[in-house]
């Protein structure tokens, strides 16, 4: 005979409320009351449902982000002459024992070029014009001449499609515009804007101050160097001959992916064999590092935010389940006066948060799969999911239930029969 149904047991008995009994009750609590359970169920549903799909969104989006770092950057090498005032590896002003200064050899690229693992390279300088504007002056129209401040800057041929840029319209100069030291000109595609120029079959001029200069090209789509999209860019070897450069800036090297580490390595002996430590390497961290660092970046923030969602859905179970508990004061009272202990009353309401959270565990798992699924086949992603995380999602709705339950079962087991029958509820 159950301990709180019928007549009212002998005092022996009242400690046989068995599992069965505590099970049979939770579960009729929780039926009785369909509306409420779906209410209650959705906090831990969108609790756990963010907390699975933005843990699977994070891991898909950390490797495509990851990806992508590979793609653009992983594969970029830049080495330039050491500062004097740095030692080989240190920082600048660390000690008065210094490299030799060194400078870039004018076939840069041709050396580089021998070495597995380049794709591409090109010298760059940032050269002093002075006070010296550019200018143009109209073909039609010589009244007309626009007249702008703006960097000038020597290139080799190949820096072109080192960056990955494109020629809009013309050419790039080549080795015989360098070797000759012609007077020819590339604009970047916002100089040319504002110098207004947007063809080249005319054979436009640009003016350096009182240097002219035939532009042959323009370029755009420079994603690694964006201010040569602002500047003229003129061959090495005229800028040697007119602006006495002694020697190019810097070199930059595109590499094949995963190569960047080894090419780093070689660049400084293959470009000064006599003296390596006079130059400096500026090389992308390992992939690996890069990889690890951006997943985690982006696991700790989506986490962050999935744990939130799980503290309001474990408030709204809270909630309900004392409004429950506010509710059924009479059956409380009844249950209490037929034999049930403040434990038995207590473990029910306990059994009642833990069965909704469970539910709301196993239905979130299922709506963060697919959504996490949906949104990489909408983004034509690969999907990244934790099964540990979407299987163990029932487990922790459950554990979220028992903490949210607490409080109201304790407030339950609390209640005295003679309160209840007092309430008239």
């Amino acid at each position: 005979m159950r301990s709180f149904r019928g007549t009212p047991p002998h005092p022996r008995v009242r400690s046989s409320f068995s599992l069965r009994d505590l099970v049979d009750e939770a579960l009729a609590g929780v039926a009785a009351r369909p509306a409420r359970l779906a209410l209650t169920t959705l906090g831990t549903v969108l609790g756990v449902a963010a907390l699975v799909a933005t843990v699977g969104l994070a891991q898909t989006a950390g490797g495509q982000i990851a990806g992508r770092f590979d793609a653009v950057t992983m594969t970029e090498v830049v080495v330039a002459p050491r500062d004097p005032g740095a030692t080989p590896g240190g920082n600048r002003g660390e000690s008065t024992s210094t490299a030799p200064a060194a400078l870039l050899p004018w076939d840069a690229e041709a050396r580089l070029g021998r070495l597995a693992g380049v794709v591409a390279s090109g010298t760059y300088s940032r050269l002093n014009v002075g006070a010296d504007r550019v200018r143009t002056v109209p073909v039609v129209d010589p009244s007309g001449a626009a007249e702008q401040t703006m960097p000038v800057a020597a290139a080799s041929p190949g820096l072109l499609s080192t960056l990955d840029g494109e020629v809009v319209t013309g050419r790039f100069f080549d080795e015989g515009h360098d070797r000759r030291a012609d007077p020819v000109a590339v604009l970047g595609a916002h100089a040319a804007e504002r110098l207004d120029i947007n063809r080249i079959d005319v054979q436009p001029t640009v003016f350096i101050g009182d240097r002219p200069f035939t532009v042959i090209g323009i370029i755009d789509g420079v994603n690694r160097r964006t201010e040569l999209l602002d500047s003229v860019v003129i061959p090495n070897g005229t800028a040697a001959a007119l602006y006495d450069l002694t020697g190019p800036d810097e070199v930059r090297i595109r590499t094949a992916l995963g190569a960047a580490q080894q090419v780093g390595a070689q660049a400084p002996l293959a470009l000064a064999p006599n003296a390596p430590e006079g130059m400096e390497a500026r090389v992308p961290p390992s992939p690996a590092h890069v990889k690890a660092d951006v997943a985690s970046d982006v696991n700790a923030l989506f986490l962050l935010l999935g744990g939130v969602a799980l503290v309001v859905g474990a408030l709204g179970i809270a909630n309900v389940t004392l409004l429950s508990v506010l509710e059924r004061v009479g059956e409380i009272g009844l249950r209490r006066s037929l034999g049930a202990t403040r434990r038995h009353v207590a473990a029910q309401f306990l059994t009642e948060s833990v069965t909704i959270g469970f539910l709301g565990g196993m239905v979130g798992a299922a709506v963060g799969v697919l959504l996490t699924v949906g949104v990489s086949i909408a983004r034509d992603w690969t999907p990244v999911l934790d099964l540990r995380l979407a299987g163990g999602a029932p487990l922790l709705g459950a554990v979220i239930g028992l903490i949210a339950g607490t409080y109201p079962a304790w407030k339950a087991s609390a209640v005295q029969p003679i309160a209840a029958l007092r309430s008239g509820t």
